[in-house]
């Protein structure tokens, strides 16, 4: 297996995770129903079968049902849990419309504290093997973060810790702070998504002005050896199946070029989109949001792909829709 960021930190972690945001029902308040547990168990044995042994959730997702279901399938093979490892991410706080109050962060000692219990009570679990913070909190002191970062690393309840959707300088305004170093950044990464690529193509041109992905944060992740992930990795299925009616141009493009690949080297578009972004120096792990068994399985052929540097350019230049100058 290729050597990750994670694995250097002593976490034995695959290089592809599932993303847990689909199960448990959905962004409704209904009750889980003995159908989405079932699912659950199915997404499950499909990944462990496929290699993949890390798991992603977070505090917000379908209201906190997509930790419950996954809890009820621990409960149920409670031998599972040394098999696996769990991360999962806190900070998000919903809207309250009553009250007047729009979606907001929250990185207090108080409210990741509070997460955290609450994220170990629906998994039913003692502890995190990975934390994120989920969006940067614009409010944020780094010495109240260590302080809960502390607490629950001394207690047990949590064994790293990371952050997601944080630049260079977020990572280490925050650092500063803390005993112990992040091992996670998770970013929005893949083939529609380029930001991270077109930062450096950039550099000394007129159109570094729109770039809006921050500049370096690979660089500084790569050389302070922090997972790099992908979350949508796979940007809802448009280069692997997904309907292309009214996308512009180089995505369709990109689409057949995905397509030509998977069928030269007798593998699955997810394969091939994949492992575009794990052919990267970064040695990112995407995260894949699929549900379905079978998607599941077809992704983790990522894994056994290999992608020449020619093959990796032809793509990347044809999502962005230009040559390179």
């Amino acid at each position: 297996m290729k050597t990750i960021p994670l694995n250097k930190h002593g976490l034995n972690a695959s290089q592809l995770v599932l993303g847990c945001m689909g199960f448990g029902g959905g962004w409704s308040r209904d009750a889980i129903s003995e159908e989405q547990v079932k699912r659950m168990h199915w997404a499950v044995d499909a990944a462990i079968e496929s290699g993949i042994n890390m798991f992603d959730h977070a505090d917000i997702y379908a209201y906190g049902k997509a930790e419950e279901v996954f809890g009820r399938v621990l409960k149920e093979r409670p031998s599972l849990r040394d098999e696996i490892l769990i991360q999962s991410k806190t900070g998000i706080t919903f809207p309250d419309k009553e009250a007047g109050l729009p979606t907001r962060y929250n990185f207090s000692k108080s409210y990741i504290l509070a997460g955290v219990d609450g994220i170990l009570s629906r998994l039913g679990v003692d502890h995190l093997d990975t934390l994120l913070l989920h969006r940067p909190d614009a409010l944020m002191e780094p010495d109240e973060v260590a302080e809960a970062f502390h607490a629950l690393k001394s207690s047990g309840k949590v064994r790293y810790f990371g952050v997601s959707n944080m630049s260079a300088g977020q990572i280490t305004f925050l650092q500063r702070a803390l005993s112990d170093r992040l091992v996670v950044n998770q970013l929005e990464l893949s083939l529609l998504k380029t930001g991270f690529l077109e930062s450096g193509v950039h550099v000394n041109q007129e159109a570094f002005r729109d770039t809006v992905f921050p500049e370096g944060t690979l660089q500084f992740c790569q050389m302070e050896n922090i997972q790099i992930q992908a979350w949508s990795p796979l940007a809802k299925g448009l280069f692997s199946g997904a309907p292309l009616d009214g996308q512009p141009e180089p995505v369709q493009q990109t689409a057949r070029l995905v397509k030509e690949l998977a069928e030269e080297k007798r593998t699955t578009t997810e394969a091939i989109v994949l492992a575009w972004l794990m052919r990267h120096p970064a040695n990112i792990q995407p995260v894949i949001g699929t549900t379905s068994p079978d998607r599941i399985r077809s992704s983790a052929k990522a894994m056994k792909v290999e992608m020449s540097r020619d093959e990796w350019y032809k793509l990347y230049v044809s999502s962005r829709g230009v040559n390179l100058p």
